[in-house]
C-alpha cells in the first residue's frame, strides 16, 4: 500500500474543495474533535453555497470567545479553536443536515440566526440516523430503515413502511464529497488513532466521502501504531495534514 499523501499546508489540503461541495465535519462540538485548521482554510479559501452534514452547527468566533470565559473551569476552549460557525459567520454556507444546529435558552448559534433570516437551509436529523446515514455511505449501504423520527417533522416527504407492526422511515446514505476529521497519529499509509472524545463522528465520517482529508497531531513511521488502537484503516483516508506547533489566527496561512 502506497504511503498517503501529506499536505504542506492547511491551504493546499483544501485547494480543491470548490464552490458547492458536500462536506461531513467531524466532531460532536467540542475543541477536542474538531477539524479546526481545516475549517479556517476553508474559511480562508471563502468557498460558498457548501452543505455540510454533522452533529454540530457551530458556536462561531464570537462565541467561541464568550464561552472560552464563561466555561474556563469546566472546558477549555483552545485559543485555536474554530468550529463550522465560523463558516457560518462567513456567508459560506447553504443548507446544514445537522442534530443540533441551534442552541437552548438564550444564546443563539450563526446558523440558527441565518436560518431566521432566510440564508441557510435545514435538514434535521436525529445524532443516531445521522450518524448511520453517514455510516451507511461508507460500507455503499444506499438507504436503510429505522423507527426513529416517525410522526415528526423528520419523516416529511419520507417513505414509511411497517415492520412487525412498527413504522420506519427510510432513511438514504449521506456520500459527501470531501469529509474532513480530526484524528490524533496517522502513520504513512493513513491509518488513524484517535484521543479521547475526538473519535466522535470523526472515525465514522472518515471513508463516507469521494475524499477524506485528516487532520492530525503527528505523523509516525509505519509499526509506531499499536495495531489494537488503530480505528481508521488507511484506505478510508486520501490525505493527511498536521496541525501546527503552536495556535494559530483562523486568517493566518498555515
Amino acid at each position: 500500500m502506497a504511503y498517503k499523501p501529506v499536505a504542506a499546508s492547511f491551504d493546499e489540503a483544501v485547494a480543491d474543495i470548490p464552490d458547492g461541495a458536500f462536506l461531513h465535519i467531524g466532531g460532536f462540538g467540542g475543541p477536542g474533535e474538531c477539524p479546526s485548521y481545516l475549517i479556517a482554510a476553508l474559511a480562508r479559501k471563502g468557498v460558498k453555497d457548501l452543505t455540510m452534514a454533522g452533529n454540530h452547527a457551530g458556536r462561531g468566533l464570537e462565541m467561541v470567545m464568550s464561552a472560552r470565559q464563561q466555561m474556563s473551569v469546566v472546558l477549555d476552549f483552545p485559543p485555536d479553536f474554530y468550529d463550522p460557525g465560523l463558516l457560518v459567520e462567513r456567508g459560506q454556507v447553504r443548507k446544514g443536515i445537522l442534530s443540533f444546529p441551534a442552541a437552548s435558552g438564550f444564546v443563539e448559534f450563526p446558523f440558527e440566526r441565518a436560518l431566521r433570516d432566510g440564508k441557510v437551509a435545514l435538514e434535521l436529523i436525529g445524532q443516531g440516523s445521522l450518524a448511520e446515514r453517514i455510516r451507511a455511505a461508507r460500507a455503499g449501504i444506499a438507504a436503510f430503515y429505522t423507527p426513529v423520527g416517525v410522526g415528526t417533522v423528520v419523516a416529511e416527504g419520507k417513505e414509511i413502511r411497517e415492520f412487525d407492526g412498527v413504522p420506519h422511515i427510510l432513511e438514504h446514505a449521506l456520500k459527501a464529497d470531501y469529509s474532513l476529521i480530526r484524528a490524533h497519529k496517522a502513520d504513512r499509509r493513513g491509518n488513524l488513532v484517535y484521543k479521547g472524545t475526538g473519535r466522535t463522528l470523526n472515525a465514522t465520517m472518515a471513508g463516507a466521502a469521494r475524499i477524506t482529508i485528516a487532520e492530525v497531531d503527528e505523523i509516525v513511521e509505519l509499526g509506531e501504531l499499536d495495531p489494537e488502537a488503530i480505528v481508521t484503516p488507511g484506505p478510508y483516508v486520501q490525505r493527511l495534514v498536521v496541525r501546527p506547533d503552536g495556535p494559530r489566527a483562523w486568517d493566518e496561512p498555515c
